[in-house]
């Protein structure tokens, strides 16, 4: 599993593990397979819920930022997954014993984060991605166990975007959709088999990766162009959408897609020595995720729900929770937007500098 630092535990997995255990244990015999799978149900829930709440006291206490609170959220949900795949591949109903059981699934299966989730980027009330990645096509046993996970996610009531697909299906289908090799670039193994998901990783890099690199480029700009149009063409709208609007997160998340498909990086700052950003660049690269990260968690917070919009309504409350105070001569909302403008026109500064390095090395507009 491919672990996120959190040197603070938001989850007591060895705790769920002993309560899964004792109620599938204390169950009388005979006893209805509903009753049990509402009792466990209810005991992920009860975690899902605590775990929440202590994101979210650190972050109004001030102890975590915005991504620290991204890496918490991707934290819990890992274990809540890892967590659901132990207790379907022992106890779920025409699962454990089957293909799916202990003994065969690090040869079979590998559970895949992709998109955001897979860079460990959950806000809120972020939806996540998940990917049951096999070798070759399922069994019946795997189907169901995946089946039986997907329930429970959604029963928790969770967003979940899903897909399951054997190696040969994953890239075949990268191959004919720009959507699933961008959200493939950012893919993170939860749980499963290492040699699998190395497997996926050696054939994406060597079969996407390296193949008709500028015409992902060019889809990924035309996707952005399209998105502007209908957001509105303009950095400075009134009531900007932080997540699709110009300048937003999705414009820095592209520019970071475009730099992993053509240099092969796991991280912007590897970009200094190859000479496409210096250290400034960089620097205002980090600061504008920070700081678009920190004003999505105080609007999902705000809201209770997976709110993208800065509204007239919420500007005032956000620059207050964001410490913008008034001044002579400016309030605190308009210093907030002001830097919010600020940090959207460096975002566009930012994808210029790549788009004009592109261009010099390969001569294309």
């Amino acid at each position: 599993m491919a672990k996120i630092k959190n040197p603070r535990r938001i989850i007591d997995r060895k705790r769920l593990t002993g309560s899964l255990e004792s109620t599938v244990n204390d169950a009388p015999a005979g006893s209805d397979e509903q009753e049990t799978r509402l009792k466990v149900l209810a005991i992920f829930k009860d975690v899902l819920e605590k775990g929440r709440l202590e994101i979210r006291r650190r972050f109004d206490a001030g102890e975590d930022d915005g991504a620290g609170t991204y890496k918490n959220g991707s934290y819990l949900l890992d274990q809540l997954v890892v967590s659901l795949h132990e207790f379907a591949a022992s106890h779920a109903p025409d699962v454990s014993g089957g293909a799916s059981s202990k003994k065969n699934e690090n040869q079979q299966m590998s559970i895949v984060a992709t998109g955001g989730y897979g860079r460990a980027e959950i806000a809120p009330h972020s939806d996540i991605d998940l990917m049951f990645l096999f070798k070759r096509k399922p069994t019946r046993a795997e189907e169901k166990l995946v089946e039986w996970m997907l329930y429970m996610l959604w029963d928790l009531g969770l967003k979940v975007g899903h897909a399951t697909r054997s190696l040969g299906e994953t890239i075949k289908t990268s191959k004919e959709d720009h959507t699933i090799r961008t959200s493939l670039l950012d893919a993170r193994q939860v749980v499963g088999s290492d040699e699998l998901f190395d497997a996926f990783n050696e054939r994406f890099a060597r079969e996407m990766l390296s193949a008709n690199q500028m015409d992902f480029v060019k889809a990924k700009l035309d996707e952005r162009d399209n998105r502007h149009d209908r957001m509105g063409d303009s950095r400075y709208v009134l009531e900007p959408n932080i997540k699709e609007g110009k300048g937003g997160l999705r414009d820095l998340q592209t520019l970071y897609w475009i730099a992993k498909a053509i240099y092969r990086i796991k991280d912007v700052s590897e970009l200094v020595p190859l000479g496409v950003f210096d250290a400034t660049d960089v620097k205002r690269f980090m600061k504008a995720q920070d700081f678009l990260w920190a004003v999505r968690c105080h609007l999902h917070f705000s809201a209770n729900r997976a709110e993208e919009i800065l509204s007239f309504n919420v500007q005032g409350d956000l620059a207050k929770r964001m410490g913008y105070r008034n001044r002579t001569g400016s309030s605190g909302v308009e210093r907030f937007m002001k830097h919010y403008f600020l940090v959207a026109k460096d975002v566009g500064d930012l994808t210029r500098v790549l788009c004009a390095m592109l261009e010099e090395n390969h001569g294309k507009k």
